[in-house]
């Protein structure tokens, strides 16, 4: 674990805010300093285990997605060297898991996007016929394609506190109806993109979290990470099975694990053992090799 970014110590800059997994330090008033450690979060509990190069991998593969995404939606990205806005005792932190981002209104709502009915939709679904309030049609199986992406927005919970499912009229109500018909129609369509392309790389993308922000101009801009293992579920073509949850190149492994410990899914959340840890990573690292390719 020697190698693993638990936390950053970065005094060079004011710390604006710790997620789950990120450490946020204003640059000016125009820019932050997004840092992605190697903290494993699941089930919106940061584990006291880290994943030893996991906030690496996920920067890459972000960075790959926005640059390939930039022609439907503008992004988070100045294109500024992370290494060049701390102390250079400081920027070992930064090297290969930080970006320089604009400063932008943060939207108070998670854009989930669902291609395949897994997950708590599925249940969601055996319980109501319905995700999220979405009527489906009768019949349907586990991880089955669905119709057409559904847009199914939660809340954005404080660390510690579970993001919460709600309806589309909920988040009419949080951004109003044209900022969230806006919302909604870009998710789809990065989700639609990137589900394309990554077919071409023999990864479904069974589900993904976006999140959005607007600039002074009210411009909708695409923030945070992007397709990440962290925020979407990676399936491998040729392993998916309607019928069963397939094996995946993300943290399900470590959700499917936890469950299986008997763990309450409360803080504070139990250590992972090191076998657990090197699978993880593994399955990153496949998912960065098999994307970037």
């Amino acid at each position: 674990m020697s190698d693993a970014l638990f936390e950053t110590a970065i005094k060079s800059l004011p710390l604006l805010h710790k997620g789950k997994v990120r450490d946020i330090y204003a640059v000016d008033d125009r820019r932050m300093l997004l840092v992605t450690t190697d903290r494993m979060s699941a089930f919106d509990v940061v584990m006291p285990t880290p994943i030893p190069g996991k906030g690496k991998v996920l920067t890459a593969v972000a960075d790959f997605w926005f640059r390939k995404l930039a022609h439907i939606l503008p992004n988070q990205l100045t294109g500024d060297d992370p290494e060049s806005v701390v102390a250079p005792e400081e920027r070992d932190q930064v090297r290969g898991r930080a970006v320089v981002v604009k400063r932008l209104k943060a939207l108070p709502v998670e854009a989930i996007v669902r291609g395949y009915l897994v997950g708590s939709g599925w249940s969601d679904y055996q319980k109501t016929g319905a995700v999220c309030g979405i009527k489906l049609p009768a019949g349907l199986r586990q991880a089955d394609k669905l119709p057409e992406p559904l847009f199914t927005p939660s809340t954005k919970a404080a660390v510690g506190a579970h993001d919460e499912n709600i309806d589309f009229a909920e988040c009419e109500k949080l951004l109003g109806a044209d900022l969230a018909a806006r919302v909604r129609d870009a998710a789809i369509a990065l989700y639609k993109a990137a589900a394309d392309y990554a077919l071409t790389k023999g990864i479904i993308i069974a589900d993904t979290k976006f999140e959005f922000g607007l600039d002074a101009n009210g411009t909708l801009t695409l923030i945070d990470e992007v397709l990440t293992p962290d925020s979407s579920r990676f399936w491998p073509v040729d392993e998916y099975k309607v019928g069963s949850n397939p094996p995946s190149f993300d943290k399900q492994y470590v959700r499917d694990w936890l469950t299986q410990s008997g763990w309450n899914k409360q803080p504070p959340g139990p250590e992972l053992p090191a076998e657990v840890v090197a699978k993880t990573a593994e399955k990153y690292d496949e998912a960065l090799r098999r994307l970037t390719a």
